[in-house]
């Protein structure tokens, strides 16, 4: 028999939100709104990182890798230095809601 997956591999994903889906949770939204530089320390911190991580690409390549997320560096760039409010809330509520399906 031929093995055709690894143990323990998962097959790539999307971030369960799309970048422009600010609505869908507008206290995440207010939040990154109000609070810009606190949620790049909450990001962080969730993800056991230096809080001076917390926003942009490097962070959003770290999540991406840790849970086989499609995409690429320069997709990160574009969408921290051109959507950086929409880029966070993604990323905000991709964790909120791994959190809640345990599986962060």
């Amino acid at each position: 028999m031929a093995v055709t997956n690894q143990p323990g591999m998962y097959q790539p994903s999307d971030f369960q939100t799309n970048l422009c889906d600010v609505c869908d949770d507008c206290g995440t939204c207010m939040y990154v709104v109000c609070f810009y530089p606190c949620t790049g320390c909450s990001i962080a911190s969730d993800m056991g990182e230096c809080c001076c991580c917390g926003l942009g690409m490097p962070i959003r390549s770290v999540y991406r890798t840790r849970y086989n997320i499609r995409g690429s560096m320069c997709k990160d760039f574009m969408a921290s230095v051109f959507c950086s409010l929409c880029a966070t809330c993604q990323l905000k509520r991709d964790i909120d809601l791994r959190k809640e399906q345990g599986i962060f």
